[in-house]
């Protein structure tokens, strides 16, 4: 037998591809991945076929297509008033995960230690690990799910190389404030820190919360990798296409990586993407899009024993169960998912060492006669 030492020998197959097999092969309603169930703009899709038909079916250029790139450097000055330059600046790539670790592996060197906020995206630690680096976790502040900035400055050391942020945060759906950034900005430059903001559910706010990127403060942006993803904007996740702004510097050695990943990313879609973001409706409308689908979904909870916990971005909802039953996260999703018929994901998932404090995290990104169902179930019980 073949045998070889792993490098990832604690990691397994990810929790949202569990939890949606289980939901398949229960027949459940799975509201634990996180992807729409509702269709991609017709117009969207038209032009991607449009483009097939006219022939853009051989590989783009390396960073990215020129007429893409420049639309994202006009989208970000109108967005946050930050001047990027589209030849040096941004690189398309296959999806977000690819931009993470494309960045980690071009920032993080073997010893480098990185600063990781609990609960978190299950891609950042193993990227980091591959890279030679050490995750240092730090545990959000329940139920605000706040920074702690204090005990960042504490746990800075002359190993720490990055920090990686993600805002609106998923799992939590909180949003960083800009004290929030005021104190993230001193601590990178006082320690000569890089910085990694995942930023792909930027356009998905509500109550009047206005997403903080990283670029709209430029002392940070310089020392900072922003991260988007155009399948959470448009609703097609299965696309994979992102895309990653950083200094030129920074982005030389990001594409560096790049080019051995994917090299370049699905053509006439970026060239669809170009032309449909012209329009600035095509995606500043979503937040409240995204507020209505929160506010249906919550307010269908009302009678239930689930306790609805703050939720300011994403289209994610945690719900406490503590009212409903007492056992560990993963035994109740799976209990939800096989028994009741609702999958969700437990958060325990997203910390490092499965910190479990009776809460399921429930994608509302579906529609309303999914969500109608689902919480039915979840009322009663």
């Amino acid at each position: 037998m073949l045998s070889i030492e792993s490098k990832l020998p604690t990691s397994s197959t990810s929790i949202f591809a569990v939890m949606s097999k289980m939901a398949a092969d229960h027949g459940a309603i799975n509201l634990s991945q996180g992807f729409p169930d509702f269709p991609v703009s017709s117009e969207l899709i038209g032009l991607v076929n449009r483009n097939m038909q006219n022939g853009h079916n051989q590989y783009a250029p390396m960073p990215g297509l020129p007429s893409l790139r420049k639309t994202i450097a006009k989208v970000i000055d109108d967005s946050y008033n930050y001047e990027v330059d589209f030849e040096s600046d941004i690189t398309v790539t296959s999806g977000a995960t690819e931009a993470l670790f494309a960045s980690i592996s071009a920032i993080v060197k073997p010893g480098d230690e990185v600063i990781i906020f609990d609960p978190a995206y299950d891609s950042y630690a193993p990227a980091v690990r591959l890279a030679g680096g050490k995750p240092v976790h730090i545990a959000l502040q329940a139920p605000s799910y706040a920074i702690d900035w204090t005990k960042v400055e504490r746990i800075i050391s002359k190993k720490t190389t990055l920090i990686i942020i993600n805002t609106p945060h998923n799992p939590t759906g909180a949003t960083l404030s800009e004290k929030d950034m005021l104190s993230l900005q001193k601590v990178v430059l006082e320690n000569e820190l890089f910085l990694i903001s995942d930023e792909v559910y930027e356009r998905i706010t509500f109550d009047n919360v206005k997403h903080e990127s990283v670029l709209r403060y430029p002392e940070l942006a310089a020392r900072s990798v922003a991260i988007f993803s155009f399948g959470k904007t448009f609703h097609a996740t299965g696309w994979k296409v992102g895309y990653a702004v950083a200094p030129a510097n920074l982005t030389a050695e990001i594409r560096k990586i790049h080019q051995y990943l994917t090299f370049s990313v699905n053509t006439p879609v970026q060239h669809a993407l170009a032309e449909y973001m012209t329009e600035e409706t095509n995606y500043l409308n979503l937040g409240s899009f995204y507020q209505k689908k929160r506010d249906f979904f919550v307010n269908r909870l009302k009678d239930s024993r689930f306790e609805v916990l703050p939720c300011h971005g994403t289209y994610f909802q945690l719900l406490s169960y503590k009212q409903v039953a007492d056992m560990p996260e993963k035994e109740m999703a799976e209990h939800l998912t096989k028994e009741f018929g609702v999958a969700s994901i437990p958060t325990s998932a997203f910390y490092e060492n499965e910190n479990d404090n009776g809460v399921l995290r429930f994608c509302f990104a579906k529609s309303e006669e999914t969500l109608e169902k689902a919480t039915g179930i979840l009322c009663k019980i």
